[in-house]
């Protein structure tokens, strides 16, 4: 019995020092530890802006971006996010994108573009990238931007009040709603200020249209052009193109059935001679 209790004390002694021998050599501990990996959602992103634009005029653009190793899992921005703008087209020489790079704020940044002297499609490219710790990860997101001629309302405005004028807006109506805004600056007494408005807007219907514009709200110390307190322009918007294909068709019918009565006749005058 004493002998057997020596060995099991003994074993017990060694299992100890075997024990402390692994943690002093540094051996894997068997608690789980938490990854230092950050888990992020992929970076995305989108553009939104006008679809069309009047030649020469200018727009705003904005480049919404977030996730990647920047946006760590808790939806904190740890990493910086960043982006390059470039415009592709027909002739850009007149045309420009501004600020060409930088970094988001908040996830967003706002481009302003330039448009080119001229009627053409363009293509807005910007490449987002993301980024923290040696990580990266990017995304390139395009736009297709529609250069028009605009159509574009005239006028000439007159102070004829006593005293300046200080800076107001007018609201421009098109067809009885509003469509945009022109901000005149603080005039002085007896100055004349041109005043020009620039429309882009698609899809007007065939026909006339009126612009109208008012001075009521100045209370008569600035007019038009002969003295009014409103003035309103027309223009004409044209229809397609008629469509005569049905116009050619029949046409070509015609002409072939005329072709064959033609050619039965001459087939058969030459039939009878040759029985003769």
């Amino acid at each position: 019995m004493a002998a057997a209790r020596a060995r099991r004390s003994v074993g017990a002694l060694l299992a100890l020092l075997l024990v402390v021998g692994l943690g002093a050599l540094g051996a894997p501990s068997l608690t789980p530890r938490a990854s230092a990996q950050t888990v992020t959602t992929a970076l995305a992103g989108h553009l939104s802006g006008p679809t069309t634009v009047g030649v020469g005029l200018k727009a705003n653009y904005v480049v919404n971006a977030t996730g990647g190793p920047a946006i760590a899992a808790n939806g904190t921005q740890v990493g910086n996010l960043t982006y390059q703008a470039s415009i592709v087209g027909f002739n850009t020489t007149s045309a420009s994108i501004s600020p060409s790079q930088g970094v988001l704020i908040n996830d967003t940044a706002t481009l302003n573009l330039v448009a080119p002297n001229l009627t053409e499609t363009l293509t807005l490219y910007v490449d987002v990238g993301s980024s923290y710790n040696g990580d990266n990860q990017s995304t390139n997101l395009t736009y297709v931007i529609n250069i028009i001629q605009p159509i574009v309302l005239s006028a000439s405005l007159t102070v004829v009040g006593p005293s300046s004028v200080k800076a107001f807006s007018i609201t421009v109506e098109l067809d009885g709603a509003a469509v945009g805004v022109v901000n005149v600056p603080s005039l002085t007494a007896g100055q004349s200020y041109p005043l020009t408005f620039s429309y882009v807007g698609a899809g007007l219907s065939a026909g006339w249209h009126t612009f109208t514009i008012s001075l009521a709200q100045e209370h008569g110390d600035v007019v038009f052009a002969g003295g009014s307190e409103s003035y309103s322009a027309s223009f004409y918007v044209p229809g397609p193109a008629p469509d005569n294909t049905l116009w050619i068709l029949a046409g070509a019918v015609a002409l072939a059935g005329a072709v064959f009565i033609w050619a039965t006749r001459v087939g058969g005058r030459r039939r009878s001679k040759a029985k003769r």
